[in-house]
């Protein structure tokens, strides 16, 4: 805090109403100070409180639902209108433990008047006690306050105290919830808390409480307190005032004159000023509710359902009614049409639930960076009211510069906007700050977003109350492993205990995985049996939070129904070759070779899926090498993974969508030209991507069947595709299935990419499906799940099921093992919270922030390479054109820091530890944004053949046209 100028404590001194004698020990004081830093003047508590009780009230208007108002209201009690103000009444409280000494003692200045004033007294050094945060101390103070005002109080359970539960609730305003009192240290709170000081201390706070109690007209006492569900959206609620009512600008407009003294009468008339400014914070700052006004097919999207998109036209609003809540699960292939099945699914539910708005998740940034237009269409045809629109993910603050710098908009600070100003689907200014993003009506991002909520990270109950009220919509849902798979359970359960609307996409969810997160929001919901889940492939079912009952798996028919080739190959793995080593027979060198030759010589597109970034780099020389032709040829062939830098990435990945992407109308008919792209996994995943034949190595069959999916995916006619490929029913998937060796089914170059159980699994069905071929959508069901089956090994015998039994072995305890440290760092379930919200902050003894981050994100660092020119200096690019930024006191300008990031690549983490971090560490002058965070810059020096290399550790990393490598 900054200390008070001669000329502040001058003002200060004056604002004494009178002294505590004379009025005695209930008088309001205000002296103490509540607001101070970036303002004129220290701002009274009072005032504060005033403030943010007002916003409070224009919030539960606003933002909250007719349904979650009228059920605060039965939890406690009370009418609707007596909720309103009792909660306006106690968000104004949740800084009432500023009053303290360790608190006012920040502005020395003022605090000098109050150590000076006999009727303040303390403990020696109790202004000292800067631990016992003025958030602790509300929670202290407002236990025993409520208790005095007739709240159901403290007898044999502190926690199960509605005067405690909600002392906690509000002493959680700091992200952070308090443990529970013990009774002895409510019986004598100074004595324990030395912070809270003494006399004058608990009666000025007392004289806050009552004055509030006044002003605001909360004469009612609840009966009771809030379930888990209610108890977060309230404290989410009461944190978001806060917020609000702290800007600096609004406090200033609303600052009382010098020799405020806080009488009665002044009290009113701040809170009729508060009150009159509350609706245009909220209003600036894009809070309110989107409206799913439009319920038919054809006025959201300019296109006749298909099938599956019709079938939940005719039947799903039939099925949720007038439902508070529910769960729909789609099932269906790749291209089948599940985004905008979904967004149905989301205006049906969320006009039903009356939610006010949809938080859509993925997997990555790319394919959250590709839904952004594809939800911002929808919106603009479906829904009506506040449709502010955020995009969340780690970068999606260089997502909005793109699109600003189009727009001409100048507020960068995070989130992204539309290009259309007259749309209304933008979300900038306030929604754009730190943690607010969830607050937004309508998101786009990744799921890791949603998944910190069930995280014990700071705010964690604000992204909660975040995803609350909204139809949360989860794309790719077969996708996470089983650490983040254990998340998403624990997610699905606090958003069925607060009764928020769901939506689940998968192409390959096994039966079982779908049961487990139907099951996990139904629980939540309040039935914690089992239900009898059975998908249909496709197909989709709905779950009631309302009544518990899944109905019956509806099953659709396809668009795209077609028989998928499978080329089973086993090989000897020699990737590992060098480019123009002979490719020996019966290698997987010489069989890619023999995959690709039709298209090398007829024409068409081919992809070819590698497991790792360093044989996706070795493949994509040998390609070049055993065709020099289709080398020759710009984009003949092609390389695309996670290790480039961001713009070169951004670059490949666009050249692919107008080679490989769906035909544009009025595109010429005919046989693209020959053209190979060689990935990674990148390449499975919501990028609508069209190829005349995939070739990809073993992979678990569920993520086969992904890539597969980008075969034929588009209808191209016979004229459209090689002769080789003219059968547009029957596409083509080449597997390169590595031999074992030395007792292993993965090559040891692949590490724990794959776990090995589901190789031998997959590989098996493999060889069966290779003579019959696989029926798309038909027999995908089947299969995904045949590779989890408990009686396959029976099927084996000898020393292949011994193998499979121990590998087997392996992967259920690797599961269980991630699922439990996924529980153990977790939040609890909502029914196991108990009346005690310190559930939701506690953390186990070892679970940091670096642990929860490294879980979600895996091992992986950042590297920034700088390129060594001619003259000695560095550039940001191997040109030269771009020059490495300077900074300054206030860091980077944002277009610099933009620059920077946007030449960010990923690496895996031990490529970068162990070495001298000397000239490695990012500039002090380039700031401390976070993108900048962890940041390892390596200094490039140009080597022969067009690559630049450095030193690090043990590792010689080198970049060029293949991205980054290391040895």
């Amino acid at each position: 805090m900054e200390v008070l100028s001669s000329l502040s404590v001058a003002g200060a001194n004056s604002v004494r109403m009178a002294n505590v004698e004379e009025l005695g020990c209930c008088a309001l004081d205000a002296r103490m100070w509540g607001k101070e830093h970036g303002l004129s003047r220290p701002y009274p508590v009072v005032c504060h409180l005033l403030d943010t009780a007002a916003v409070f009230g224009e919030l539960w208007d606003v933002v909250l639902s007719a349904r979650t108002r009228e059920a605060v209201a039965k939890a406690l009690g009370l009418t609707v209108a007596e909720s309103r103000t009792v909660l306006s009444f106690w968000a104004g409280l949740h800084d009432i433990g500023k009053i303290s000494p360790p608190f006012q003692a920040q502005v020395p200045g003022c605090y000098q008047q109050l150590r000076n004033d006999p009727g303040y007294v303390s403990a020696p050094g109790a202004e000292s006690e800067r631990r016992f945060r003025h958030e602790i101390a509300s929670h202290w103070a407002l236990t025993g306050l409520f208790e005095e005002a007739g709240y159901p109080g403290v007898e044999r359970r502190v926690r199960s105290a509605v005067s405690h539960q909600i002392a906690q609730l509000l002493g959680g305003h700091h992200g952070l919830f308090g443990a529970p009192l013990l009774a002895k240290e409510l019986a004598k709170p100074a004595d324990y808390s030395p912070g809270l000081g003494r006399e004058g201390w608990a009666e000025q706070r007392r004289a806050h409480f009552k004055e509030l109690r006044r002003v605001v007209g909360a004469v009612a006492v609840p009966a009771g307190g809030l379930p888990e569900g209610l108890a977060v959206v309230v404290a989410g609620l009461v944190v978001v005032a806060d917020w609000l009512a702290s800007q600096a600008a609004g406090i200033e407009s609303r600052m009382p004159p010098v020799g405020w003294a806080g009488g009665a009468a002044e009290v009113d008339a701040h809170w009729e000023s508060a009150a009159a400014a509350a609706s245009g914070m909220v209003r600036a700052a894009r809070l309110g509710r989107a409206e799913f006004s439009v319920q038919e097919f054809g006025a959201m999207f300019p296109f006749a359902p298909n099938s599956l998109q019709r079938d939940l036209v005719e039947h799903l609003p039939l099925l949720v009614g007038e439902s508070e809540a529910g769960l729909v699960l789609v099932t269906a292939p790749t291209g089948d049409g599940k985004t905008e099945a979904a967004l149905f699914a989301a205006s049906v539910l969320g006009r039903a639930a009356g939610a006010r708005g949809v938080y859509f998740a993925l997997p990555t940034m790319g394919t959250a960076d590709a839904m952004l237009p594809r939800v911002e269409a929808f919106a603009e045809q479906a829904l009506s009211g506040e449709r502010a629109l955020l995009l969340l993910h780690s970068m999606a603050w260089l997502s909005s510069l793109d699109r600003d710098s189009v727009d001409g908009d100048a507020d960068h600070q995070g989130g992204t906007v539309s290009s259309d100003r007259d749309s209304a689907v933008e979300a900038d200014g306030w929604l754009r700050g730190p943690k607010r993003g969830l607050l937004a009506p309508l998101g786009v991002g990744t799921i890791d977003q949603a998944l910190s909520a069930v995280l014990p990270l700071r705010h964690n109950a604000l992204r909660l109350f975040g995803l609350s009220d909204k139809v949360f919509v989860v794309d790719e849902a077969h996708a996470y492993g089983p650490w983040m798979q254990q998340l998403l359970v624990r997610l699905l359960e606090w958003l069925g205990a607060m009764r928020a609307p769901v939506v689940l996409l998968s192409a390959t969810l096994t039966g079982r995985s779908a049961g487990s997160l139907v099951d996990a929001y139904r629980r939540g919901a309040g039935f914690p049996e089992a239900s009898s889940v059975v998908t249909r492939y496709p197909g989709w079912l709905f779950a009631s939070g309302v009544t518990g009952v899944v109905s019956e798996a509806r099953g659709t028919s396809s668009n795209r129904v077609r028989r998928l080739r499978v080329s089973h190959r086993p090989v000897v793995w020699d990737v590992a070759e060098q480019a123009g080593a002979p490719a020996g027979e019966g290698g997987r060198r010489a069989a890619l070779r023999a995959a690709l030759a039709p298209v090398a010589e007829e024409g068409g597109t081919a992809l070819v899926c590698c497991t790792t970034v360093a044989e996706a780099q070795q493949t994509y020389r040998d390609v070049r090498e055993a065709f020099p032709d289709l080398a020759s040829v710009p984009g003949g062939v092609r390389l695309l993974h996670s290790r480039f830098p961001a713009d070169e990435r951004a670059v490949i990945t666009s050249a692919c969508e107008e080679a490989y992407g769906k035909p544009r109308a009025g595109m010429a008919v005919g046989v693209r030209p020959a053209s190979v792209l060689v990935a990674t996994q990148v390449v499975e995943q919501s990028l609508d991507f069209d190829f005349d034949l995939v070739v990809s190595d073993l992979a678990p069959l569920a993520q086969l069947l992904q890539r597969a999916g980008r075969g034929r995916r588009h209808a191209r006619a016979v004229l459209g595709r090689p002769r080789w490929a003219t059968v547009e029913d029957e596409p083509e998937l080449v597997v390169l299935d590595p031999q074992p060796v030395a007792g292993r089914k993965a090559p040891r170059t692949w590490g724990s990419v794959y776990d090995e159980a589901l190789l031998v699994r997959t590989s098996r069905i493999l060889e069966k499906c290779a003579a019959v071929g696989i029926s798309v959508p038909g027999d995908v069901q089947r299969l995904v799940d045949e590779v989890y089956e408990e009686g396959f090994v029976d099927r084996l015998e000898g020393a292949a099921r011994e193998e499979l039994v121990r590998l087997d072995e392996e992967r259920l305890a690797g599961e269980a093992a991630e699922r439990h440290m996924a529980a153990w760092a977790g939040i609890c379930a909502p029914a196991d919270v108990k009346g005690d919200l310190s559930r939701l902050s506690r953390r186990e003894e070892g679970v940091t922030e670096e642990l929860l981050t490294t879980r979600l994100g895996a091992d992986t660092g950042r590297v920034l390479c700088l390129y060594e020119q001619g003259d000695g200096t560095f550039a940001l690019n191997a040109g030269g054109e771009v020059p490495v930024p300077v900074g300054g006191r206030y860091g980077l300008r944002l277009e610099e820091l933009a620059a920077v990031a946007r030449r960010v690549a990923p690496v895996p983490g031990r490529w970068l530890r162990g070495g001298d971090a000397t000239g490695t560490s990012v500039p002090q002058s380039w700031g401390t944004h976070p993108s900048l965070r962890d940041l390892v810059v390596l200094r490039m020096s140009p080597a022969e053949g067009g690559m630049w290399q450095c030193r690090h550790g043990r590792f010689a990393i080198s970049i060029s046209e293949v991205g980054l490598e290391a040895e």
